[in-house]
């Protein structure tokens, strides 16, 4: 007879594998969409010549030089934010957490406008080293700023990100207000989006990217024990401070570089976790993947459906995704009470 608790066991393994191959489908769907839609629609059976046997046609240097590259960006910048806002909502313990809330985000930013106004550098492989940079001091500095006496909440975190960020926005405006090239900097960061980037940028940004992925995927199950009470966790065998060091160089690695390579797109790291943790439960092991799936899939969305709201203009996928992740984050903010970690 069947042992009842491996036979849930069973069913919930093949419930959470049958949602992530419908959530890959649906990604599917989007990356099509993304390289079909824009300002000029590309029919389906032109959109397969173009990537299969191209001639040069208009339709061919659209998919091929243009859309394709965005795609791409969409899909690698979607999952990095989705994984680091899950990381970061499970180390603190914060449902509202994510990159841009903690401070992360902006400390990114002003470290990239700083190099570029300051020092004169001009390529992503010399300003990605500063984005790490700042997106690492800038955590670091929040978890010290929210630690009182008996250790981080979630709303003394909430408030150290909170002036954390506007101290690095001020910083930034400091800056562009003295240096025209740091204007430009600046519009750049501030918007966010993944149109009329390189894809040179792509693949200097790949390697730190995949790193942060496979820390983040080496720290899913210290971040279950972690869940328990850093002294469950102890107790289990896990050791608190390195899971937390490696959490936070998976953090610093996925949002510096995607800072990096397309500016703060804000409320991808604070929605996508929300509906991740729907679909595959609190099991990290699931979840990450679950947030790296839904990340691409939401960002990607948001970017067409910025092309195709303002033809024969878009909207940077930056605002889009504000307009849809402030109403969550309010939602989120009203159903939720202040817990103490």
């Amino acid at each position: 007879m069947p042992h009842p608790v491996r036979t849930v066991r069973r069913s919930t393994l093949g419930l959470r594998a049958a949602r992530l191959s419908l959530l890959l489908g649906l990604l599917l769907a989007v990356v099509l969409a993304s390289i079909a839609l824009g300002a000029r629609d590309i029919p389906p059976d032109g959109v397969w010549k173009a990537l299969t046997a191209p001639t040069g046609t208009e339709d061919d240097l659209v998919v091929r030089g243009l859309r394709v590259p965005r795609t791409l960006f969409g899909l690698v910048v979607g999952a990095a934010l989705g994984v680091g806002g899950a990381l970061m909502q499970g180390h603190t313990r914060n449902p509202l957490a994510d990159p841009g809330i903690l401070g992360v985000t902006q400390g990114a930013s002003f470290a990239v406008v700083l190099s570029i106004s300051a020092l004169g550098v001009a390529d992503v492989r010399g300003y990605v080293w500063f984005a790490f940079a700042g997106a690492l001091a800038a955590g670091v500095v929040v978890f010290l700023l929210g630690s009182g006496p008996s250790g981080p909440t979630p709303v003394t975190l909430a408030l150290a990100g909170a002036a954390v960020s506007a101290l690095m926005n001020g910083l930034v405006s400091a800056l562009v207000l003295l240096d025209r090239q740091g204007l430009d900097a600046f519009r750049f960061w501030q918007l966010g989006g993944i149109a009329g980037r390189e894809p040179v940028v792509l693949w200097q940004l790949l390697p730190f990217l995949l790193l942060g992925l496979a820390l983040a995927a080496f720290n899913a199950t210290g971040l279950n024990a972690l869940a328990l009470g850093d002294d469950v966790a102890r107790s289990l065998g896990h050791r608190v401070a390195a899971t937390r060091v490696v959490g936070l160089v998976a953090i610093t690695l996925l949002v510096g570089g995607s800072v990096a390579a397309c500016g703060p797109i804000a409320f991808v790291g604070l929605v996508v976790p929300h509906l991740a943790r729907a679909l595959s439960g609190p099991d990290h092991r699931w979840l990450l993947p679950f947030a790296a799936v839904l990340g691409a899939a939401v960002l990607l969305a948001a970017d067409v459906v910025g092309r195709v709201v303002a033809r024969p203009g878009e909207l940077p996928v930056g605002i889009v995704m504000a307009l849809v992740g402030a109403p969550v984050f309010i939602a989120l903010v009203r159903r939720r009470k202040p817990v103490r970690l």
